[in-house]
Parts: structure tokens; C-alpha cells; sequence
């Protein structure tokens, strides 16, 4: 990383020298000796204690992570579409296929089969766990055997639906989803049919990130744990983390080329994005580096020293005398950039080049 400073502080440093023009070098090896000439600078500027960053800021948009489809296990036609935007929880219903509510349940095994008295599995203990949890758990022992107390379970929950009570769960029945879902998309409307191999909805998890595209040059800001300040389109400000990159080429995406997209976390969890325009910018500003209560100084202050022992040097202005001293550079950021050295103390005028 200093290999990578001292770079910058060069170039830097050229690029000052040569608009500034009346700015003096450093002659010989003797850096602490006046200016020649005592040639005063033509402005000065105050040797300050800060905190300096180096940030890079891009467009993201608001989204929910862990996109998924949710396709119907069974043929039919839609007759109450997924509502868009809406948070589903246990025991609700996605969506209406003939006329029937497809119910929401928690648990990580899909629904593949028509559960009834005999079936033993574990999707029928994920479904005896949620009868339990909805309140219809009365009699019932929670394993993975669907036996009559099961049966009898199921018919009280079918009877809450308004359902036909037949002590079966139907393979089309219900849903099975780790946690609640955010329905970010509704991919079938009103009368459509579906089946297999057609998407009703695309759910989420309701935990709210952002995702930004960073250049393939700004690979190191793609790296888990890197902060970030985020301005979300309300203009509210909440810090994250980068918690990884999504492969942009997948599921139909169009592949984003040389860019990197990276997903952030808010530290805020679930309510940090609440009612915010998903459709609208949010700005993400990633910090790279940041170095606290230092001493920095305008980077056109900052002059290459000739002689034997080279490096820079700043133009100390007392009263009506100049004089040069020698100083270890570091960070850059916001045109400002870290100095230190024994001579060197807050508050002290250097040149400058005139504004």
C-alpha cells in the first residue's frame, strides 16, 4: 500500500508543482534551510488535524436479497394474483389457484407430494411444526409419521380457510419457504395459467440490501466487510456492509461485463429500508481506507526535493520568512494529504499555490 501512496503522492506532486510555478524546491540535501532567495509563497494554507478517507461513490438500487421463483406444483388458473410488494407470513396466502388459497408455510423441503394419513417424512413434520405454530398443534404429537391426530389438525386449519376439511394437505396446496417472504414481483395475473414450469411470483427475503456495480478496477472494495454509507432515495444515510457480489450472468441476466455488482447489507436490518422507492437511485459510497487524526495539508502544498536524499518537503511561512522542511507523506483524499515529521505542527502556514 505505501509502494501504491508514494505513487500517488508523485504524480501529485508533479502535477502541483507545475501549476503552482513560484513555489520553491528544496536545494541540495539540506531540506530545513530557508527558501532561496526568501521567496514567499504567493498563498498560504493551514496545516490541519483530521480524518482523511478514501471513498468511492456509485448508484444502487434498493432490493431484497435471496430472489427466487415460485412456481405452482400443479396446473391451474390464477384467481387472485400475487400481490406485488406485500410481506407474506406463515399461514397466508401467496396467491389463489382455482378459486383455493396457496398458503404459506415455513420450512427448507418443498411441498412434492400429496400428504394424508400413512405419509412419513420430513415434510410432514415441517408441516406439523406449523400447524402447531398457527395454533391447531391441540392433540398433536410433532414428528414426521401423518397419523389421525395429524388428519384432525389438518381439518381444523382447513376449516379456518374455509377450505373443504379432507385431512389432506394436496401437493398444490401450500408452500414451503425458510421465513417469510417479500413478494418483489408478481409474475402471473389474473386468469393467467399456470403450472411446473410457470413462475406465479418471485418472493425474497424481507431482509433489505442494496445492490451497486462497481468497475473490475475497484476489486478491492468488493471484499466482505468493506463499509459503506448508503443515501437511500428518502435521503435518510444508514451504514452497511459489502457481504458479497451477485453473478449478474445468471437466471436470464444480462451479463454486466467488465463490472463487479456487489450486494450491502444495512446495519439497520429489516426496518432500515422501509417505504423506500425500490425504483428509485440510492447512492453507496464505499471506504477503502480511512486514517484518523492526522495532519494534512492541501496536496499542492506538498513540493519533491532535490539533492542526494530527494523526497518532499513543505514551505513553513512565519511572519515574513519561509523556510522548508522535510516530510513523510502518506494517505491522499479529498485533495488533502497526510504529512508528519518532527518539524511539522497543527496550525502552522504553508504555501500554497494562489487560488
Amino acid at each position: 500500500m505505501r509502494r501504491r501512496t508514494g505513487i500517488m503522492v508523485a504524480a501529485a506532486v508533479v502535477a502541483a508543482a507545475a501549476g503552482a510555478g513560484a513555489l520553491a524546491f528544496g536545494g541540495g540535501d539540506d531540506a530545513d534551510a530557508s527558501a532561496r532567495n526568501d521567496g514567499l509563497p504567493p498563498a498560504t494554507a493551514a496545516v490541519v488535524r483530521t480524518d482523511l478517507t478514501q471513498s468511492k461513490t456509485v448508484d444502487g438500487k434498493v432490493d431484497f436479497a435471496q430472489r427466487r421463483a415460485v412456481k405452482s406444483a400443479v396446473d391451474g388458473t390464477v384467481t387472485v394474483a400475487a400481490r406485488e410488494g406485500a410481506t407474506v407470513t406463515r399461514g397466508q396466502a401467496l396467491y389463489e389457484l382455482d378459486d383455493k388459497p396457496v398458503t404459506l408455510l415455513y420450512g427448507p423441503v418443498p411441498a412434492f407430494r400429496e400428504m394424508k394419513v400413512g405419509a412419513r417424512g420430513t415434510d410432514v413434520l415441517q408441516l406439523e411444526r406449523n400447524l402447531a405454530a398457527l395454533g391447531y398443534g391441540a392433540g398433536l404429537y410433532v414428528d414426521p409419521r401423518y397419523d389421525k391426530a395429524t388428519e384432525a389438525a389438518v381439518e381444523r386449519w382447513q376449516k379456518s380457510l374455509n377450505r373443504t376439511p379432507t385431512g389432506r394437505v394436496g401437493k398444490g396446496d401450500v408452500v414451503f419457504q425458510p421465513d417469510r417472504v417479500k413478494v418483489v414481483a408478481a409474475d402471473a395475473a389474473l386468469a393467467d395459467a399456470v403450472g411446473p414450469d410457470t413462475a406465479v411470483l418471485t418472493a425474497a427475503s424481507t431482509k433489505p440490501v442494496v445492490r451497486a456495480e462497481l468497475d473490475q478496477s475497484d476489486a478491492p472494495l468488493t471484499a466482505k466487510g468493506t463499509k459503506v454509507e448508503v443515501t437511500l432515495p428518502s435521503g435518510k444515510k444508514e451504514p452497511g456492509r459489502v457481504t458479497g457480489t451477485v453473478n449478474t450472468g445468471a437466471a436470464g441476466e444480462e451479463d454486466a461485463g467488465d463490472s463487479i455488482t456487489v450486494e450491502v447489507t444495512l446495519d439497520g436490518g429489516r426496518s432500515a429500508a422501509s417505504g423506500e422507492d425500490t425504483k428509485v437511485s440510492a447512492s453507496v459510497r464505499f471506504v477503502s481506507e480511512s486514517r484518523e487524526n492526522v495532519l494534512a495539508v492541501p496536496v499542492e502544498a506538498v513540493v519533491a526535493l532535490r539533492g542526494a536524499h530527494g523526497g518532499y518537503g513543505l514551505q513553513i511561512v512565519e511572519g515574513g520568512t519561509s523556510r522548508m522542511v522535510r516530510v513523510e507523506t502518506g494517505m491522499t483524499a479529498d485533495s488533502r494529504i497526510e504529512v508528519s515529521g518532527p518539524d511539522l505542527k497543527e496550525g502552522m502556514k504553508v504555501g500554497v499555490a494562489k487560488q
